[in-house]
């Protein structure tokens, strides 16, 4: 079992990245043409975000896309994550008006990367709707998914001879629950036990169509790989002998990673636990009228076998029990009847729900091997944050990327998953949705009250890039 570095740790072409979003790191947000997103307007209500703070400069990165660059080339990074902003390139969310000012923008962005031989990974989707595409009707609305094909073809044709990996969407769960169970992220809408499952099936919808159109008219050419970035936490029962527990268990996973990846990868449906979970919910509440988890037409473009790898979000882990689904109100939290709680043995890093459990991971990609007929995965978001007083010397997080970097090795070595690359999230300190500028996941820290948004290395990303620089040695990329 490896305990330290060792060398053939890693395969070869390992991916060694970072991560960023538009909305989070870009400003600009009205610069040259650019639409609105549904974040700016989220961040426009008051009490919506930390501080009243919003995303209308972040770090600059529209007119500071260099000083990333040196950030990149600090680490020695081989890929890098980006996302495209939406309403940057098609300010009303469609082919019918294009902003050439925002593909020269991302073309530049691409072009700089290869030009240092780091290879772009690139997001269509990461949070950031145009609000002229919300105003009608939004992942509410199945339309929105056609309109995201046109967008994902635009980006294909436009950008695809030299981007290789995509994502055409990012943590649908949290764009369908935070977004529409919650209201706690743009757009803030709060219609417990529908809309999100509604949001989820139109994002699974449009993220099928983006892929098939991929497959159909650019791959042969192009060469290029589609997925969507799942996210998950490891889950595991409270008490590892109460089947009440090791049932809840088994549910929450479906309401989550369950969601997204069984019909990507293995049925084409959703989870049955899932279904007969809500439906028996709905029975109890006495609604008719037919399931409210949609089901997938068989006219339109199928979802399973919609991915050339797996993308994986993981931050943290539960242990869950059974209960929780109590109420006078149809809810996913009563659909699931289960819930999280956190051991006390596991140290907190930041905010109240980001348990440091790096073993947790290598379960998880265990657990995605075994169950998903062992794809090719790329953990595509992994961080630990930091609030409060500034620790440029942060010791806890360099330790934590040594740990969890170290559980991805054994997955490969001991577990035979095949992990094909590692981002750690995030290259930049930035604005971190709902939480503001409070909270800080980079590997470099942004001076936010500094008009010129000085970038500062971290103990955590001169570690990062010390692992990097051990794997790389003498290897091409």
């Amino acid at each position: 079992m490896p305990t330290s570095w060792e060398k053939n740790m890693f395969p070869r072409d390992f991916a060694w990245g970072a991560g960023t979003a538009a909305y989070q790191i870009e400003g600009g947000w009205q610069a040259d043409g650019k639409g609105p997103s549904i974040w700016d307007t989220f961040c426009l209500e008051k009490g919506r975000v930390f501080g009243e703070q919003n995303g209308d400069e972040a770090c600059n990165s529209y007119e500071l896309w260099e000083k990333d660059l040196e950030c990149i080339q600090q680490l020695g990074l081989t890929h890098y994550r980006l996302s495209f902003s939406w309403a940057r390139l098609l300010p009303d969310g469609t082919t019918r008006h294009v902003n050439q000012k925002g593909v020269q923008y991302y073309n530049k962005v691409i072009d700089d990367l290869l030009a240092c031989d780091v290879s772009p990974m690139v997001t269509l989707y990461h949070f950031d709707l145009p609000q002229a595409l919300q105003d009608q009707g939004g992942w509410k609305s199945a339309g929105t998914a056609t309109l995201f094909n046109d967008y994902a073809k635009f980006c294909f044709q436009t950008f695809g001879d030299r981007v290789k990996l995509w994502i055409t969407v990012n943590e649908p769960y949290v764009c369908a629950k935070l977004g529409h169970e919650d209201g706690l992220h743009a757009p803030g809408i709060k219609e417990p036990g529908v809309a999100a499952y509604l949001v989820g099936h139109n994002m699974l919808r449009a993220h099928a169509m983006a892929w098939h159109s991929y497959n159909s008219f650019y791959r042969t050419k192009q060469k290029g790989a589609v997925s969507l970035a799942i996210n998950s936490d490891w889950l595991e029962a409270s008490v590892a002998g109460c089947a009440e527990d090791v049932a809840a268990t088994e549910r929450q996973l479906a309401f989550t990673l369950g969601w997204f990846a069984w019909p990507v990868f293995v049925t084409g449906d959703y989870p049955k636990i899932m279904r007969s979970a809500i439906d028996a919910q709905s029975e109890k509440f006495g609604r008719s009228g037919g399931s409210r988890l949609p089901s997938f037409s068989k006219d339109e473009p199928a979802v399973l076998g919609t991915a050339d790898f797996f993308a994986l979000n993981y931050y943290t882990s539960r242990k869950v029990e059974a209960g929780g689904g109590c109420g006078e109100v149809l809810s996913m939290k009563s659909d699931r009847d289960a819930r999280d709680v956190l051991d006390p043995s596991w140290p907190i890093c930041g905010v109240s729900w980001l348990a440091v459990v790096p073993h947790g991971l290598r379960k998880l990609l265990k657990y995605i091997k075994d169950t998903f007929n062992n794809p090719a995965v790329y953990i595509t978001e992994n961080g630990f944050s930091q609030v409060g007083q500034l620790q440029i010397e942060d010791v806890q997080r360099s330790e934590f990327y040594k740990d969890t970097i170290l559980e991805v090795a054994k997955a490969i070595q001991e577990d035979g998953v095949n992990v094909r690359g590692y981002f750690a999230w995030s290259l930049l300190d930035n604005f971190e949705w709902a939480d503001g500028f409070s909270v800080r996941f980079g590997l470099f820290h942004v001076d936010f009250a500094d008009a010129r948004r000085g970038r500062t290395i971290y103990r955590s990303g001169r570690e990062y890039a010390k692992i990097i620089s051990k794997f790389q040695c003498g290897q091409s990329k």
